[in-house]
């Protein structure tokens, strides 16, 4: 699996702990890091998204202090769903029901050890589109394409 992953200056540390954790794990072929000194929180959720849509990246994870800017901005990008998540049910839903293509992590919210944990699970998760939840989603991709 390819991961895009970023942070403006307010996440680079959490970003960088999970960084290292997925260079080091064998379901991740690569890992596409977007951080730049000076990069803004909706520039970075933007770059990751488009990452996703046009084939770069498989899935994604952005940090910030809480995880909602980059939540709000990634899913301003059309086709791309981004959900903020902080504990196993959160994390399990933003693939299993959701197909979210980016998780979101707040640097002030979660302790390094336990974000690297979600991570190790959401790593593992897949959605099942014949779900009650896939039709839920095909209902919001027909509203978004009014």
């Amino acid at each position: 699996m390819r991961i895009v992953i970023g942070a403006p200056g307010n996440g680079a540390s959490l970003k960088d702990e999970l960084k290292l954790q997925l260079e080091a794990d064998d379901r991740v072929s690569a890992v596409i890091d977007l951080s730049t000194a000076n990069i803004t929180y909706p520039q970075v959720s933007f770059q990751a998204a488009q990452s996703i849509l046009d084939g770069n990246a498989d899935r994604g994870i952005l940090v910030c202090g809480t995880g909602v800017g980059t939540a709000i901005a990634a899913s301003k990008v059309d086709g791309v769903r981004a959900a903020t998540a902080h504990d196993l049910v959160t994390v399990r839903g933003s693939i299993e029901n959701y197909d979210a293509q980016l998780l979101c992590m707040g640097q002030n919210v979660i302790a390094p050890v336990e974000a690297k944990a979600l991570v190790d699970v959401w790593l593992d998760l897949r959605h099942d589109p014949a779900s009650n939840y896939g039709q839920r989603l095909d209902e919001i991709a027909a509203y978004e394409a009014q």
